[in-house]
């Protein structure tokens, strides 16, 4: 997002930079360096990048230049500003199948298929379940900040399939949030992770932050300076030497978590690239095991995870939802798979 900061040398005006963002800092805040703030605040950068931005002019307090080591205090009126105009970024509407499974006045309950992007962002203009829930519904709420994500209140990545919950209405936004915010809603997930997790059923905890080696990677540390608190619960479903179905229980919802928990404790997702579980991690590295687990990620071509149950409190009734759904036929085939590869052995 701030690649392009840097003035060239016929962009050295203040008038040719257009403003992209503007930020009024929180009463509440506590004294952090801008970039730290900054980082946690915008999407699709780095410290890295934010200092750039800084050295170029580009980022001011109180319409005043500063430097890196700036420290925000509440009620500072941060502006970013980039050589280039704001895209626009209205979100177009697009017929794409929705598999809805229920839906009322206040909300939807869908399935999200892997490999669909949830929210417009960099990279992923178009083709997202908001692009398709835009043309479904028309007229959607919003975050209160005004960011344009119509109906979310929780997100799935890409390439994890599942349950979604999608509000209708304002209130039903912020009743969903609120349950999200105070851990009351129920969200089961099903995994497949190498190897066989010790003990059984457990729970996995610690601060998940960015990787200082890689921004989009998460990583668990043990300093809160570095992260925010993380708790997944989980036990054995079903272990098959090699790896095992393993059932997740989320007590925080962070990015990446379930991904960054089990890499965390030496069980990567199966066939999960960014966390390494693309690799043959439990018996042979070659032969015929190998030829097995590359044709098993060749079935299953994403990491091995699925939202399979959610449960919460209907906004308006106070009525509690549960839902389920099936392993979609990639995960249900890669792991049959794999239970008759030990039942021959």
């Amino acid at each position: 997002m701030l690649d392009s900061l840097h003035p060239t040398p016929d962009e050295n005006d203040e008038d040719d930079l257009y403003e992209h963002h503007r930020l009024v800092v929180d009463q509440g805040q506590a004294l952090v360096r801008i970039d730290r703030f900054l980082d946690t605040k915008l999407a699709h950068t780095s410290r890295t990048k934010l200092q750039s931005a800084i050295d170029a002019g580009g980022i001011r307090v109180n319409e005043q230049p500063i430097k890196a080591s700036y420290k925000v205090k509440p009620g500072d009126l941060i502006t970013v500003s980039l050589p280039h105009p704001p895209r626009n970024t209205d979100i177009v509407p697009q017929h794409i199948p929705l598999d809805i499974i229920f839906e009322d006045d206040e909300l939807i309950v869908l399935n999200k298929p892997a490999g669909m992007v949830v929210h417009p962002a960099h990279g992923n203009w178009d083709g997202t379940l908001v692009n398709a829930l835009v043309y479904y519904l028309q007229n959607l709420p919003t975050t209160r900040n005004g960011e344009g994500r119509p109906g979310l209140v929780h997100r799935i990545d890409k390439d994890t399939s599942g349950l979604m919950v999608i509000a209708k209405t304002e209130f039903a936004m912020s009743h969903l949030a609120r349950q999200f915010f105070e851990h009351t809603i129920e969200r089961t997930y099903n995994a497949l992770v190498w190897g066989q997790p010790k003990p059984e059923d457990g729970t996995i905890t610690g601060y998940i932050g960015r990787s200082a080696a890689d921004r989009k990677v998460m990583t668990i540390y043990d300093d809160e300076s570095k992260g925010k608190w993380s708790v997944t619960h989980y036990k054995t479903l079903e272990p098959l030497n090699f790896v095992t179905l393993v059932q997740c229980n989320l007590e925080t919802g962070r990015t990446h978590q379930i991904r960054a928990h089990f890499r965390h404790i030496g069980h990567p997702l199966f066939n999960d690239e960014m966390y390494g579980g693309n690799r043959v991690l439990r018996g042979a590295v070659n032969g015929s095991f190998k030829s097995f687990v590359d044709n098993t990620f060749a079935m299953l071509p994403r990491q091995a995870l699925h939202a399979k149950s959610l449960g919460f409190t209907h906004p308006r009734t106070g009525e509690w939802l549960q839902f389920d759904s099936p392993l979609p036929p990639d995960f249900q085939a890669a792991l049959d798979r794999w239970r008759k590869k030990i039942a021959n052995e």
